[in-house]
């Protein structure tokens, strides 16, 4: 059984050194207790993560494994990048497991309760741990397809082969498990394989290559945090500047060599360099982790060219390429992002780990800026286009995430879009899901100098040092029904006695009125930016209420999205609403339904729905005789939890 002691903090998906050139640094502790957030991990803890190794078993990514320590047996699975399945399961796991018990309660003494499934937890991952290790080759290489199925052409099939994608989802799992439990068994595997990596693609390579699915760069570069050691900071900047160049296309694992169609160096990312690029484009997840590499490599090297590249990129994905559920990849056409504007509803593909990728660059490029709109984003992401993405059971998965399914929509082969899945033949969503969510309190808090910001609203508690230092130098306690009501209460929990200290709450860009309420004495409260920042000298125990208006907002589409033109959508908070044909009255069919931008909504809290959401209802008319009809729309993150049936998030207005 392993110590779950935790290491020094902060513990999360990164912790940035000392000389990191960053506008903020992420919390030093953080703990979600309570609320939404705190059920959605708890199902996350209790029902997905320990369902893991059970899947990855029947898909044959654990034979794989096996077969690869003991130099016998078949490949299994359609897809050379399997291990990564088992890789993001062991780091979600870890979280898990640095994050105790699997429960949204406290037990009579209002300690955190007692979970015996921690226990068969970190049973599981040790046991899954001794497997991938048993299963590296001598030299330090580790990836099963290579190893057991084709030895001939390891490093031959970068665009494909997925095996620097592999080993980064190795290395991030291998940072987790050792921040989480304190061991080195994953973490020694890791170093082997990145020393192995180095010596073929390094300063002295014998290849000069980049993979076809960016991940290897922020994990290089966490590793190096890790470490210290900069030969993986050197790799990692060495990928970064070698991709733009053609390599893939040239012929270095070009499609050509492996046999498959060449989808041509944008769908790759390589047909430009990083800091030339002026859009996102190809496919998306690729794209996104890539950026997401690229922005740790700028906080950790100070390069002014990157960051005024990653800026660029940014506010190209944000203000034209995102749907308003934060989902991106508008294209079932090699998983790509589309045209500026291209964002049809139907035919989105918004594949979860899309969005997941998304908010992993997003929460970087907030530390890196210190600017809230990507947190915005990133809330507008986690509450909509992330969290549709896993049943509220835990046990069903959204690959794609539309926003229309039609009255009479056909499943075709391949197509999940309207249909939740147990698995995947391409299972990376469902451990990515559970990654994120295990770590999220992450992605909640950081400090300065100055103080402690919150980024997102989630009960807990949140404690930040002055700048990496390693002494506490703030610490709160956050209460919120939130996104139901917009009451955030924020107690003070630990402040520095002998000056003033910034508490920095964000005010999400869609609030169009707020009020907050703070101890009367000598308060300097500012708004900046998205911020609302409270400069005072605090005494332990002091409050601040914020008040957000949760008014129901029926939003129109930019006119330049075609496929929405003269639509609108119901939102609320930060949540984005659709409509789903079984709450709506008998025999409507939602291609048939018009409302009125200026239309009366109410809202009402359901505790008995969806696991307790408030619902939106409206008047709306059929397109056939105009006849008025109600309207009941849901959270759009709940749907697809019931019986089949139509949906849709814009509704053409009348």
């Amino acid at each position: 059984m392993p110590d779950l002691t935790p290491p020094p903090s902060p513990l999360g998906p990164i912790r940035l050194r000392a000389t990191a050139h960053t506008a903020l640094r992420p919390a030093v502790a953080a703990r979600i207790t309570g609320g939404f957030w705190a059920a959605r991990r708890h199902t996350n803890a209790s029902v997905s993560i320990p369902q893991g190794p059970e899947r990855l078993d029947q898909a044959g990514n654990l034979a794989n494994l096996l077969a690869a320590a003991e130099g016998s047996g078949s490949f299994v699975g359609d897809f050379p990048f399997q291990d990564s399945d088992v890789h993001k399961w062991l780091e979600a796991a870890s979280w898990q497991l640095a994050d105790g018990p699997s429960t949204d309660g406290q037990s009579t003494d209002g300690q955190p309760a007692r979970d015996p499934g921690q226990g068969r937890l970190a049973a599981d991952v040790e046991r899954l741990v001794s497997l991938v290790a048993s299963a590296q080759a001598a030299d330090g290489y580790l990836q099963t397809y290579y190893q057991v199925a084709h030895p001939e052409r390891r490093w031959s099939e970068l665009d494909r082969g997925h095996e620097l994608y592999c080993a980064g989802h190795l290395i991030q799992a291998a940072v987790a498990h050792h921040r989480a439990t304190g061991r080195r068994e994953l973490l020694d595997v890791a170093l082997a394989f990145a020393a192995h990596i180095d010596s073929v693609f390094g300063a002295d390579k014998k290849i000069d290559g980049i993979c076809g699915h960016p991940e290897i760069e922020t994990a290089l570069v966490e590793l190096y945090r890790e470490t210290g050691a900069r030969r993986f900071l050197d790799l990692a900047r060495r990928f970064t500047d070698r991709r733009g160049h053609g390599l893939l296309a040239a012929g270095s694992g070009s499609g050509t060599s492996s046999g498959h169609d060449d989808p041509g160096p944008a769908y790759w990312q390589d047909h430009l360099p990083v800091r030339e690029a002026p859009t996102v484009t190809g496919h998306a997840v690729r794209q996104l982790y890539l950026l997401a590499g690229v922005t740790d490599l700028a906080m950790e090297t100070g390069d002014a060219t990157l960051r005024e590249a990653l800026e660029r990129l940014w506010h190209a994905m944000a203000a034209t390429k995102t749907y308003l559920t934060g989902g991106v990849g508008s294209r079932h056409e090699g998983e790509a992002f589309g045209d500026p504007f291209e964002l049809p509803p139907d035919r989105a593909y918004a594949e979860t780990c899309a969005a997941i990728a998304s908010v992993q660059w997003s929460w970087r490029m907030a530390l890196l800026t210190g600017e809230t709109r990507y947190s915005d984003l990133v809330e507008r992401t986690l509450y909509n286009g992330f969290l549709s993405g896993v049943s509220l059971h835990g046990d069903r998965w959204l690959y794609v995430n539309p926003l229309q399914v039609r009255d009479d929509h056909e499943t075709r082969t391949g197509d999940q879009a309207a249909r939740r899945t147990p698995w995947f033949r391409c299972a990376c969503c469902p451990p990515n899901v559970m990654r994120l969510l295990a770590s999220l309190p992450h992605y909640v808090a950081s400090g300065d100098a100055k103080g402690l910001q919150l980024h997102q609203y989630a009960t807990g508690s949140y404690a930040t040092d002055a700048a990496g230092g390693g002494d506490e130098a703030g610490a709160v306690t956050v209460e919120t029904d939130y996104p139901w009501k917009g009451r955030v209460t924020v107690t003070v929990d630990a402040a520095p006695a002998d000056r003033d200290w910034t508490l920095s709450l964000r005010i999400p860009s869609w609030c169009a009125e707020f009020t907050v309420a703070a101890p009367d004495r000598q308060d300097r409260t500012e708004a900046d930016r998205g911020w609302l920042r409270i400069r005072r000298r605090w005494l332990p125990g002091e409050r601040v209420v914020l008040d957000l208006a949760l008014d129901v907002r029926l939003t129109e589409p930019d006119p330049r999205v075609d496929a929405v033109r003269g639509c609108v959508a119901v939102e609320r908070g930060p949540l984005v609403y659709c409509l789903e044909s079984v709450d709506q009255e008998a025999g409507l069919r939602l291609d048939e339904v018009t409302l009125t931008p200026t239309a009366r909504t109410v809202t009402e809290h359901r505790p008995d729905l969806l696991g307790g959401v408030t619902v939106v209802t409206t008047t709306g008319h059929r397109r056939s005789g105009r006849a008025e009809t109600r309207l009941t729309a849901v959270p759009y993150y709940a749907w697809a939890n019931r019986e089949d049936g139509a949906m849709r998030v814009w509704i053409p207005g009348s």
